[in-house]
């Protein structure tokens, strides 16, 4: 949405069309809104080609998270690389930076840049349903090393394979820090050269425990995790 005042709004373009032509809108339907800092609900009044009129009917309550979580993601097989996209939206990420890993494969990387559009659809749609005001940003894939050394947050954690490194169950009662960075990496792991950059930008090794999980399935059980650890009582 472009704003909210004097009781209206407009939402206009693709969305619009898609909403009137697609859905088949109908004056009188009721849909949340938001523009990025509040969440109303609101009436369809009036439906153009690629223009859709509401009337504001009451503001919703919307929570922004307490912390600032920003995640890694190797680059996997599309299916479960956007599944996990969805669930890290719902899950509260503020940023997402996809990862060229090497392990990732190659064939994939190189459709990447045609899949940024969908993407970004599915980072919005899944905070539309989950009432987040903000979409979580997606950057451009980088590697590793270069993403590592990027990271600034005072909490930064590698989801590791290796039987020594220490449980996040372990870790999470001494995090107090509002903003933390988790790396997820490809099936196969991380390899050593990528585990020494991490090491070397101040990343500390965690592990979810002897099982191997999915890409995505780590995605989800570690920002659940940390949505526990950093989350309002």
């Amino acid at each position: 949405m472009e704003k909210f005042e004097g009781g209206r709004t407009v939402l206009e373009g693709e969305t619009a069309h898609h909403l009137g032509r697609v859905l088949r809108a109908e004056p009188g339907t009721l849909y949340e809104l938001s523009d990025g800092e509040r969440v109303w609900l609101g009436r369809v009044e009036k439906i153009g080609r690629s223009r859709v009129e509401f009337a504001l009917v009451e503001q919703l309550s919307a929570q922004a998270p307490s912390f600032s979580l920003t995640l890694l993601l190797a680059v996997v097989k599309f299916d479960r690389f956007e599944w996990a996209l969805e669930k890290a939206t719902e899950l509260g990420v503020a940023a997402i930076v996809p990862l060229a890993a090497a392990r990732s494969e190659k064939a994939l990387l190189k459709a990447t840049p045609k899949r940024a559009e969908r993407w970004k659809k599915i980072l919005l749609e899944a905070s539309q349903q989950s009432r987040r005001v903000r979409v979580p940003s997606l950057e451009a894939v980088t590697n590793p090393e270069i993403a590592f050394g990027a990271c600034q947050e005072a909490v930064r954690l590698l989801l590791s394979e290796r039987a020594d490194a220490p449980s996040l169950r372990r870790i999470l009662p001494g995090m107090y820090s509002k903003r933390a960075v988790l790396a997820v990496g490809p099936e196969g792991g991380w390899t050593g050269a990528e585990v020494a950059a991490a090491n070397k930008a101040g990343f500390q090794e965690v592990s979810l425990g002897k099982l191997i999980l999915r890409t995505e399935t780590a995605v989800a059980a570690s920002l659940a995790a940390l949505n526990y650890a950093l989350g309002e009582e």
